[in-house]
């Protein structure tokens, strides 16, 4: 079973990467940027702060990122940005089209606009012709917040389910799409029941080949949205439904990507569209009363940095004796501790026995020897 669908290019101007969405290419990573974002951001060491942080997205699997837009100063802000990064960037414009016409003036590599918020036809029109002059696909994105009033009611008075209406409201917009000839559009339909989420992308996959990017809306906090996304994406995935996701979480960027990058390594080779990926497999034990050695806080200041590795490598961060080099064997490279005694291990071997305020500095020297295939063991 399958979802065959158009393929989206997005980018491929200036500085900024081309990716592709859709067909057989895989699926694609993306997360929003969490904060409004002003020039002083762009600049001197607060600047050099941002695009770190963007290049460690690329680097984690992340292969678009959205920005808000509410306004001009927005506009011009994450245009400027755009010149800046190889990162293909996404304006997301609610309820004033001109800031996606000047969006379209910077190197902008998608547009996400809904149709509900924006206004008239005409106003979309004008968003449109621009975008398709610069060859900039647009996301249509739909959520029960912002049906047209008739549909509304249809739900209110249970003429509709939730999942029908999204599919309407979607279906809609396409056609009008269709009638300016405008094929470079891909489509979100996102409720925050896992239920209407699953059904509504189900529908719209049978009716059409656009590219559809999948995803639960206010999802809620790490652990309820982790899980609530990943039982919808899992479901439609594994039914080749989705091109594109995004795990909303109200958590970090960093933690999307996590989590995405998860649920994509975890479906099975071949399910999906999804290949096999490099990266670094990360397991930890969770922590009980014989405890010695602190595996959330080491855990927490590591985890960015070793999702971001492009190197297919096991990193263990165990608690204690009992789970520590035995239970964790297989792993290339492994830290636990036992009272003032902190052990780093290969293979469940011990290399280095180090004190606990050495642990980091002493797992940042292994893990680059683990890198450049040396390494022995030391006291």
């Amino acid at each position: 079973m399958g979802h065959t669908t158009r393929v989206i290019k997005i980018g491929g101007f200036g500085m900024v990467e081309p990716v592709m969405i859709g067909g057989i290419f895989p699926v694609l990573i993306q997360t929003m940027w969490k904060d409004r974002l002003s020039f002083s951001d762009l600049t001197g060491s607060s600047g050099d702060v941002t695009l770190c942080r963007i290049k460690t997205l690329v680097a984690m699997g992340c292969g678009l990122l959205r920005f808000a837009i509410p306004d001009k100063e927005s506009a011009e802000v994450v245009g400027n940005l755009a010149s800046m990064t190889s990162m293909p960037l996404v304006a997301d414009i609610h309820f004033d089209y001109t800031l996606a016409l000047r969006c379209l003036d910077f190197p902008i590599a998608k547009i996400r606009i809904n149709p509900g918020t924006i206004g008239s036809r005409e106003k979309v029109e004008q968003v449109l012709a621009k975008a398709a002059s610069k060859g900039v696909p647009i996301r249509i994105g739909v959520n029960g917040g912002s049906f047209p009033q008739e549909l509304r009611r249809a739900v209110a008075e249970g003429r509709l389910d939730q999942a029908g209406a999204l599919v309407e409201a979607a279906e809609r917009e396409l056609e009008f799409f269709r009638e300016f000839d405008f094929p470079q559009v891909l489509v979100s339909m996102k409720a925050s029941s896992v239920a209407d989420t699953i059904k509504a992308n189900r529908l719209l996959a049978k009716r059409t080949d656009v590219p559809l990017h999948i995803g639960v809306t206010e999802a809620g906090p790490l652990i309820p949205g982790v899980v609530r996304n990943t039982v919808a994406i899992h479901a439609l995935l594994r039914e080749g439904i989705g091109d594109t996701i995004r795990v909303s979480l109200s958590d970090t960027m960093e933690q999307e990507v996590i989590a995405g990058k998860e649920i994509l390594e975890n479906l099975g080779e071949g399910i999906g569209k999804q290949k096999r990926r490099k990266g670094v497999t990360l397991v930890s034990c969770p922590r009980c009363g014989r405890n010695s050695f602190d595996t959330h806080g080491f855990t927490q200041r590591w985890q960015n940095r070793l999702y971001a590795m492009d190197q297919d490598f096991t990193i263990a961060v165990m608690g204690c004796a009992v789970n520590g080099p035995e239970e964790a064997r297989h792993a290339d490279l492994g830290i636990t501790g036992l009272g003032n005694k902190v052990f780093l291990f290969r293979q469940g071997k011990v290399v280095r026995t180090i004190a606990a305020d050495t642990a980091d500095a002493a797992f940042e020297e292994e893990l680059e020897e683990l890198c450049h295939g040396s390494g022995s063991e030391k006291k």
